[in-house]
């Protein structure tokens, strides 16, 4: 079946909403583009696939050589709305019109004010907050851990296993994986604590136990009145989208109450609509002390956010949070209309009924090369292990993964081992296009 994205819901240009093949992947014109690349790009930049791309919108993306994939990446959770969402780039267009930069710490504008009572609508709790711009994700986690440090005048940070949160050298302290995150980039920043999280599948353990255990070795191991913050991700992301047992959350969000501990929720592959709500931890009723967010909020434009309790943020003396580029004004004006795309078409409710097909789905396969089917709306991973245990098997994970992108559709893969395939379509796919792109998942595992 075939459909043209109209704009609105399925957003980006008027492309024709279909799987199609019309070379080899990849094609003539991407081969020479990666010959191009290898000789002036630095190696240690990656890609998923070997496609270039030339256009994007609704649920797919077309390569150079006029290929037509069906995306369930988002480009890691980024097109949350859809590629080009025509809102996006009809306010993007009307900023960039009027200028592309005053740096906010000099000359401030409306669009950056506004996006900061926006963000303090949606995210979770009804206290005073206040919100400070960043560029990206990693940008968002060290200025959340500054925040806390300053306001709490502690040092010591806590994470937990398979955990990610950037690439800086902060945020690789703070992420627990070494391939290829932190290998050979030490040293890194000190007082980061860790401590074992909840992951239903390989420990078995409800909420309140897994959270007595990430407490008890945080007390022993940083003290619990040395702790500035704990960070951590509702569902983690590059660790695997290991949903925490219910009730896990909220214990540790107590116990850092109890002991001045700022609970920051890293929301930045999360948040904006993706789990289908506002935020993952609304989904347990969590109310974090301070959120970061990126991906998702800029509808494609590099944009990220700190929002949290006023008395924290504030706390931090003029001067002490911000940056040149930090909330640019081009990129303010469509992270607002993403945010405006999310209410106008329905995204969080649309962000369920993916969930409510594909989790049901995959987990009626049956195959018990499959460990585990997780997720929330529009966040979901497939774990996959050796059968009749629970070793994690990345070798069928990465050819599942190629063998969907032969057939022309992106999925990802992730987790500690490498052994989780990733499903994060844009919330504006349409519905058989989803169908298809899981018709072909479901191929490619049979024939793996």
């Amino acid at each position: 079946m075939t459909t043209t994205a109209p704009g609105a819901l399925t957003g980006g240009p008027a492309l024709p909403q279909r799987r199609e093949l019309r070379t080899a992947v990849p094609g003539p014109r991407s081969l020479e583009l990666q010959e191009r690349r290898a000789a002036a790009v630095a190696r240690g930049v990656s890609s998923t696939m070997p496609v270039y791309a030339a256009a994007a919108g609704g649920g797919v993306l077309v390569d150079v050589d006029g290929n037509s994939f069906i995306d369930l990446g988002s480009g890691i959770a980024v097109t949350t709305v859809g590629n080009s969402h025509p809102q996006v780039v009809a306010d993007a267009g009307a900023a960039l019109a009027r200028f592309t930069h005053t740096c906010f710490m000099i000359t401030p504008y409306e669009g950056y004010v506004q996006l900061a009572e926006e963000l303090a609508a949606v995210t979770p709790g009804d206290h005073d907050k206040r919100t400070a711009l960043f560029n990206s994700g990693a940008e968002a986690v060290e200025n959340a851990v500054k925040i806390a440090r300053y306001a709490t005048g502690r040092s010591a940070v806590a994470v937990v296993d398979h955990a990610y949160h950037g690439r800086t050298n902060l945020t690789m302290a703070l992420t627990a994986k070494n391939m290829p995150y932190k290998d050979g980039f030490g040293p890194f920043a000190p007082e980061v604590y860790r401590a074992p999280t909840s992951y239903p599948f390989r420990d078995g353990l409800d909420g309140p136990a897994a959270a007595a255990r990430t407490i008890e070795v945080l007390e022993r191991s940083a003290g619990a009145n040395r702790l500035a913050a704990l960070l951590i991700e509702p569902i983690q992301g590059e660790g695997g989208f290991v949903v925490p047992a219910p009730g896990f959350l909220a214990a540790l969000a107590a116990w850092c109450r109890e002991h001045g501990i700022v609970f920051i929720a890293d929301e930045v592959q999360t948040g904006i609509a993706r789990t289908g709500a506002w935020f993952a931890c609304d989904h347990e009723e969590v109310v974090p002390d301070l959120v970061t967010m990126a991906k998702g909020m800029g509808g494609g434009l590099p944009i990220a956010a700190v929002t949290g309790r006023a008395e924290l943020v504030d706390a931090v003396h003029p001067g002490g949070l911000g940056g040149t580029y930090g909330g640019n004004p081009v990129a303010c004006a469509a992270a607002l209309a993403a945010l405006g795309a999310v209410r106008d078409d329905g995204l969080i409710g649309r962000a369920r009924e993916i969930a409510d097909h594909a989790l049901p789905r995959l987990r009626q396969l049956g195959d018990p090369r499959i460990g585990d089917v997780r997720g929330r709306g529009a966040m979901i991973g497939v774990e996959f292990v050796r059968p009749g245990t629970d070793e994690p098997d990345a070798e069928l994970a990465k050819a599942v993964a190629g063998a969907c992108h032969r057939a022309g559709v992106i999925v990802l893969t992730c987790g500690t081992w490498g052994n989780v395939v990733r499903l994060l379509p844009p919330l504006a796919i349409p519905q058989d296009l989803l169908v298809e792109g899981l018709d072909v998942l479901e191929e490619a595992l049979r024939s793996a």
